[in-house]
């Protein structure tokens, strides 16, 4: 197995603890993960504080041209990231491959923004600027469907911005963000870049400390209104992108065969863990029979498997947990509509459910409801 270390103050440490992350394909483990304890978070936020000064005194320019080349040790690592992407994740490895990409990608984007100084005010009597200025210590919590691309979401801007941050990933997809913080951590000055990994436990801690000065966080509603309430016992700042419940529209006029590819993939991709997937698909009735028999035959020939098998459509879902949830939905589902393909549990190790579609009797404007 590979081994694999915290980031923190520029080294690479072991955690006080370890803990295990599965394959969600064998339901294996694929390594003992460090563990950081409480004292480790402590640390690893004292190492950010004390790099402030210095990485928001660099200008902006020279940050920059640490997240360019940043960018470039991604590109340079692109396979190796990706496999490991797959392994912990599920997805197929075309799409963990295309995370990676994306994940550089944005990473560059960021790289050509600015932040430049707005005169509010320029009059006969007085002259006013608005100058931005960075926060600090930046708490960045991750999580487990798209693990780096995410990353890139939170990471570049806060660098560019002249923050420091600690970096918290997901219990069950840590390694490939491990991984990134080991390839770059001669790129980054010690402790402008801290990555923490727990098991659910030091979430909490990391949103109410005092030394952190915003909170990014991306996951559930359920734990987005946790991390709100916890950052307001020190007024933090806070960015929340949490889950969504997302519906589509087809209209009359619509070809059943030209959109439900379209509307499979926006359904389904990443075996449908994704916060803004179709969760409900509103259809004219004068098209809705031609739509659920389009969107069950993708159904039923869409090949689930293990993302590193060539071939392989959709994946495992991520974690136990997960599995656990979504066989209840489905159980639900058969209760209250008429299942039209699809939603089994697979009978093979790993949280392999086939793609189910739905079909309802509700209607609304002379549309009905497919899920």
């Amino acid at each position: 197995m590979a081994e694999y270390k915290l980031l923190i103050g520029g080294k690479l440490v072991a955690g006080d603890a370890t803990m295990p992350v599965l394959n969600p394909a064998t339901e294996e483990s694929l390594a003992d993960c460090p563990r950081a304890s409480a004292r480790q978070l402590d640390e690893a936020v004292a190492a950010a504080k004390a790099a402030f000064p210095a990485w928001a005194g660099k200008p902006i320019e020279q940050r920059k041209a640490v997240v360019v080349a940043i960018a470039d040790v991604i590109e340079q690592h692109q396979d190796e990231l990706a496999r490991i992407l797959t392994s912990e994740q599920g997805k197929p490895l075309p799409d963990a491959t295309a995370e990676v990409a994306g994940m550089a990608a944005f990473f560059r984007y960021f790289a050509t923004l600015d932040l430049p100084m707005k005169v509010v005010e320029d009059s006969a009597t007085r002259r006013v600027e608005a100058h931005r200025r960075p926060l600090g210590v930046i708490g960045a919590i991750t999580p487990w469907n798209f693990p780096l691309l995410i990353v890139a979401f939170k990471l570049p801007m806060a660098l560019i911005a002249g923050n420091t941050v600690v970096l918290k990933p997901a219990p069950t997809t840590p390694l490939s963000t491990l991984r990134f913080g080991e390839i770059i951590s001669r790129l980054v000055p010690p402790g402008v870049f801290n990555i923490i990994t727990d098991a659910n436990d030091l979430g909490d801690k990391l949103t109410h400390h005092p030394d952190v000065r915003k909170i990014s966080f991306t996951g559930s509603t359920a734990t987005g209104k946790k991390v709100m309430q916890a950052a307001s016992a020190t007024l933090k700042r806070i960015t929340l992108e949490l889950g969504g419940n997302d519906a589509a529209i087809v209209l009359d006029d619509a070809d059943p065969k030209t959109i439900a590819p379209g509307v499979f993939d926006g359904a389904f991709q990443n075996s449908g863990q994704v916060c803004l997937a179709i969760k409900r698909l509103y259809v004219h009735e004068k098209v809705y029979d031609q739509v659920c028999d389009e969107l069950a035959a993708i159904a039923r020939t869409t090949v689930v498997d293990d993302g590193m098998k060539q071939g392989a459509k959709l994946g495992p879902l991520q974690n136990k947990m997960q599995y656990e949830k979504v066989k209840g939905y489905l159980e639900d589902a058969e209760k209250h509509g008429k299942v039209i393909a699809g939603g089994k549990p697979m009978d093979r190790p790993g949280y392999f459910i086939e793609p189910r579609v739905r079909g309802s009797s509700t209607r609304s404007s002379s549309a009905r409801c497919c899920r």
